[in-house]
Order: structure tokens, then C-alpha cells, then sequence
């Protein structure tokens, strides 16, 4: 389990096509203590395994689902992506809690730079769109974040600076693709709901 704070960036240092899965491997750097062989890592809000740690390096296997759901089909060597560990118990829990399982990808649709905070508007797919609530919670690339304004076509962002410090949405540009958790306790409520008003 994950909180959608997010520890800080690290780089992709290969990426090779093991035909049914990619081997990919970085440099974790301060994110390496403590970590484990069968450990969880969020990268990019996508739970990964860690399958073998070389000194700072570590590696991690992607499978074809993951792949063709999130944006790590499209990593390349070189490219940042967000880094959290695990939660453990007794840690503060500062976002939401989230599983790392990312439901889909969506697009940036506008990108507005103000004085140290930048304003998104991230497309809302049909497919999860009725648990975009305004003032609700959503995983995007990890990182937990309140949603403004909601409309049928887009939902709004409002990213602080030190959101932007710690993590890759300061790169991202319109038109980019960002990974979408949704928040589980909305997921629940919404569906009962739905099922309550098909069964009366």
C-alpha cells in the first residue's frame, strides 16, 4: 500500500523487451535503504516488485498488462519517473491510501504555469469518470491530489510548489499521458450506490 506522497524522482537506466515482460533497471539512490528483494515500489504510481538489487541498482519486471495500461510502456532509458516505498505501519499518512494499481492513463489537456504552482485540466475518460468528484481524491502518477472543478470533459488540478519540487509533473506538457488511480473509498461508495438504485 501506498499513501501518494512521493519521495522524490529517480532515472530509468535500461529497459530491455524480454518479449512478454520488460526487465528494467535504476539507480534508487536514498530510496535504496532498507529495501528488500519482493518489495513494493510505486514508479509512477505503478506497483512494482523488486526482483534483484545491485549495490544502488535495482531491478524490476513490468508485465504486458502493465505495459499496455500505464504510461511505463512508454519509458525509455534516461526518463524520471516518481518514486515511493511502500507504507509501513506507524508511518504518517499524509495523502490517501492507494493499492499501485493504475486503472488507466488520461491526457493532459491544458497546462497553466502561475508564480511557483501550475493549474492542470486532465482529461475525464467515461470510464472513470463517475468517481471524479469535486474535492475528491485521485492518484495521478502516484501522487495523491484533491480534484477541483469537474466537468464531462476534463477535471482540474491545482499543483503546489513543492508538489512540483519532489515529483515529474513540472516536465509534463499538454498533450502528455498521465497515470490514473482512483480513489478506492470513492470506487466503493459510488458502485453500492449504483447497485442500490439498478436493484430498486
Amino acid at each position: 500500500m501506498f499513501t501518494g506522497i512521493v519521495s522524490g524522482v529517480a532515472s530509468i537506466q535500461s529497459v530491455e523487451d524480454k518479449g512478454s515482460f520488460w526487465a528494467i533497471s535504476m539507480d534508487l539512490g536514498r530510496f535504496k535503504e532498507g529495501l528488500e528483494i519482493g518489495a513494493s515500489v510505486s514508479l509512477d504510481g505503478v506497483c512494482l516488485t523488486v526482483v534483484s538489487i545491485d549495490d544502488n541498482i535495482v531491478y524490476f519486471d513490468i508485465i504486458e498488462e502493465t505495459l499496455n495500461r500505464t504510461t511505463l510502456g512508454n519509458i525509455k532509458s534516461g526518463h524520471n519517473v516518481n518514486v515511493e516505498r511502500s507504507l509501513k505501519i506507524g508511518d504518517e499518512l499524509g495523502g490517501h491510501i492507494l493499492s499501485g494499481h493504475v486503472l488507466t492513463t488520461a491526457k493532459i489537456l491544458e497546462k497553466v504555469e502561475n508564480e511557483g504552482s501550475v493549474d492542470l485540466l486532465i482529461e475525464n475518460k467515461e470510464e472513470f469518470s463517475d468517481y471524479i468528484l469535486q474535492k475528491g481524491y485521485v492518484a495521478v502518477d502516484g501522487m495523491s491530489l484533491t480534484i477541483g472543478r469537474v466537468t464531462e470533459d476534463y477535471f482540474s488540478l491545482h499543483i503546489i510548489p513543492e508538489t512540483l519540487r519532489v515529483t515529474t509533473i513540472k516536465s509534463k506538457s499538454e498533450g502528455d499521458r498521465v497515470n490514473i488511480e482512483i480513489d478506492s473509498r470513492t470506487q466503493a461508495i459510488v458502485d453500492t450506490i449504483r447497485n442500490m438504485e439498478a436493484s430498486s
